[in-house]
């Protein structure tokens, strides 16, 4: 589902951040990356993502290199084929949560009746049915982040991407979000990537990386 080759990051200034980067994902893999802050982990999520470009090396996304794609066609291409899952949360206040998890649908052009019921499944899968209607204001940081996972797949991505997801959240809302974001990459085949220094977090993952020394390997 995603190939990474010989990805390499520098700073502004010329120093090397990371090189020689390669990963791959299954469908339905959920895949962690440990390291400490400033290693470059979230960098080489957003470069996996198309939010970033590398000095070098190539990403492959289901066929797609989207590494040679121009940045219409990289827009295009994220928001059909990744979700997104962020520390912060990042729903919009003023949408309900069934509305929150609905707009990539919304912005893919799905139509209303189908935007809804899809919105309903993703938040039946997280259990949070019983909140639909219900502004983000009103609801936990577990729970606005289990809605943020149901928004990561309602539109079936290629790629789900979680940027420490567990950060805001204390340890029981932390296991409970690792398992519903990996529920849900299961659920949909998708290929998950999931950055962070919480090896309690790593835990929930299939297989551990570790980024450090400028390289990728084995945690």
């Amino acid at each position: 589902m995603l190939q990474a080759r010989g990805l390499a990051k520098r700073w502004p200034g010329g120093v090397p951040l990371f090189e020689a980067v390669d990963l791959d994902l299954a469908p339905g893999e959920l895949v962690a990356i440990l390291g400490e802050s400033g290693a470059g982990k979230s960098t080489l999520l957003n470069i996996v993502a198309g939010l970033d470009r590398a000095e070098a090396g190539t990403v492959t996304v289901s066929g797609t290199t989207i590494t040679s794609l121009g940045e219409d066609e990289l827009a295009r291409w994220r928001r059909r084929r990744v979700g997104f899952v962020f520390q912060a949360f990042h729903l919009l206040p003023y949408l309900s949560v069934e509305e929150n998890v609905a707009l990539p649908l919304l912005l893919n052009g799905v139509a209303a009746v189908e935007r809804r019921g899809r919105a309903a499944a993703a938040l039946a899968a997280v259990g949070m049915a019983a909140h639909a209607q219900r502004k983000p204001a009103s609801l936990s940081g577990g729970e606005m982040q289990r809605v943020a996972v149901a928004r990561a797949v309602v539109h079936r991505p290629a790629l789900v991407l979680a940027d420490e997801p567990t950060g805001n959240l204390d340890e029981a809302n932390a296991a409970a979000t690792m398992q519903a974001l990996r529920d849900a990459v299961k659920r949909e085949g998708a290929a998950g990537l999931l950055v962070t220094h919480s090896a309690v977090a790593a835990a929930a993952a299939d297989r551990v990386l570790r980024l450090a020394g400028r390289r990728l390997g084995p945690a």
